[in-house]
């Protein structure tokens, strides 16, 4: 709206030279009184007028710079009376099509750099001066969550962004995080200039565990295998010299240490087979499963394959399974392995004709639903002194039973790390002459059940 002071001062610009003017042929005898008002009120209607025209044409202008500064790009189509207003108009519509192109393709560029960002493999971290994060992407999400707040107070990436910020070059760190799961990362911490929205600190972590694991896999695997294969493959060289020597001729002699040969080259089969497994499961541990598993079909499945074993023992095999448990995420074929090995274990280590039960159940733990599987079996248990120990590689209560019954002394320690990789949990329970019992807590997916709470027990 057009101010009537503003179109007053115009029109005082306007008219006020010619009404000076006139003034002064008046006053020299050249203007009778009566012609200087008749003109003088012509000039005045003239300027207001003019100044009312002007006024409204550049408060027009004004308003629609207004609102191009504020992204609107407004202005209106109707040329202005005034040509030299005109012009301008012309001018300013340009320029606001411009301005608007120019916009819109920022805003593509910025689509396109944050689509990039959050698309990478790896977590990034945007960072302002003071260390606070201020931007995380997918990857970094997916990883810790919402808060990141733990992993910027790890002391090694503390002093990397503090060296990076005082020094203006990139630096490295490698970071340990223990929870969930172990998790080795090397961050590069990249000093930037100021980025719109105050960023100052880029961090990019890149997870190393595979590889690292890899690395200790290869040194244990040499140092376990040459350690557990020593003793089968120094039998099988001692018969074999034997046959080769004073039992060449001797049929029943050979007959027997061809029986002892087959026994140490399945053992050592068996022993191979497990390290090269849980080398396998230890690469992919801190990788979370993305499927589910069954646990009644699971477990069915794996008790009729175990049915040979059952009969030679002579043991009773009872099943307790809740149909529909789902456990998700989860691989239902490491669970599968889960299941196999307890129930080796039990049915090896428990008593001869004794009972084993199999049981699947909800169960509820730190007050997050989930489904728990269970094998128990009625053998002479197991000293508390030992179950801290069980599922350590190799770890064996009784050395000569255990290798009497067939075991390589890693089903547990398999056991161990698939649970960890469901993010689950081993409870060990074995009260003194009663039998040992494994349960293994895993996260549940599916209808919701109702839940048994898991009470207090020995965990491993």
């Amino acid at each position: 709206m057009v101010s009537a002071s503003r179109v007053l001062r115009e029109a005082l610009l306007v008219g006020g030279v010619p009404a000076l003017v006139l003034l002064v042929l008046c006053l020299a005898g050249a203007l009778s009184p009566w012609h200087m008002a008749l003109a003088m009120a012509v000039c005045g209607l003239a300027a207001v007028g003019v100044g009312w025209l002007w006024v409204h044409t550049l408060a027009g202008l004004a308003e629609a710079l207004r609102r191009t500064e504020q992204g609107g790009f407004f202005l209106a189509e109707t040329t202005p009376l005034l040509p030299e207003a005109a012009e301008v108009a012309d001018g300013m519509r340009r320029m606001a099509r411009n301005l608007e192109e120019r916009t819109v393709q920022v805003s593509q560029l910025r689509e396109a750099d944050g689509a990039i960002v959050e698309g990478l493999p790896d977590p990034l971290l945007v960072l302002a001066a003071d260390r606070q994060p201020l931007r995380a992407n997918a990857a970094a999400r997916a990883l810790f969550g919402a808060d990141t707040a733990a992993l910027l107070r790890h002391p090694a990436l503390a002093e990397a962004v503090d060296r990076a910020m005082a020094e203006h070059k990139p630096q490295l760190a490698d970071l340990v995080l223990p929870v969930p799961v172990l998790r080795e990362l090397q961050a590069q911490v990249i000093p930037m200039p100021p980025l719109p929205g105050g960023g100052a600190v880029l961090v990019v972590l890149s997870d190393r565990t595979r590889e690292r694991q890899v690395e200790r896999m290869r040194a244990d695997f040499v140092a376990n295998a040459s350690h557990e294969l020593r003793t089968p493959l120094a039998s099988l060289i001692g018969f074999i010299e034997t046959l080769r020597g004073p039992a060449e001729d001797d049929a029943p002699a050979r007959t027997r240490f061809l029986g002892i040969m087959a026994e140490q080259s399945e053992r050592m089969r068996r022993l191979i087979d497990d390290l090269l497994g849980l080398s396998r499961i230890e690469i992919t541990e801190h990788q979370a499963p993305a499927g589910k598993a069954v646990l009644a079909e699971v477990a069915s499945a794996e008790a009729a394959a175990l049915a040979p074993l059952l009969e030679a023992r002579k043991v009773k095999l009872e099943l307790q399974l809740e149909e529909g448990l789902v456990a998700a995420p989860a691989d239902a074929e490491q669970l599968a392995q889960v299941v196999r090995n307890l129930l080796e274990n039990a049915i090896r280590h428990g008593r001869a004709g004794g009972e084993v039960v199999l049981r699947t159940m909800a169960a509820e733990q730190s007050g997050q639903a989930g489904a728990m599987l269970s094998v128990s079996d009625d053998g002479p248990g197991i000293p508390k002194e030992h179950i801290p120990r069980l599922t350590e590689r190799f770890y064996r209560v009784d050395r000569g039973r255990s290798r009497a019954a067939g075991g390589t002394g890693l089903g547990l320690a398999i056991v161990k790390h698939i649970v960890n990789r469901h993010r689950g949990r081993l409870i060990i329970e074995s009260p003194p002459g009663s039998g040992a019992c494994f349960k293994v807590w895993l996260p549940a997916g599916g209808e919701a059940k109702p839940a048994r709470r898991l009470e207090n027990t020995t965990g491993a």
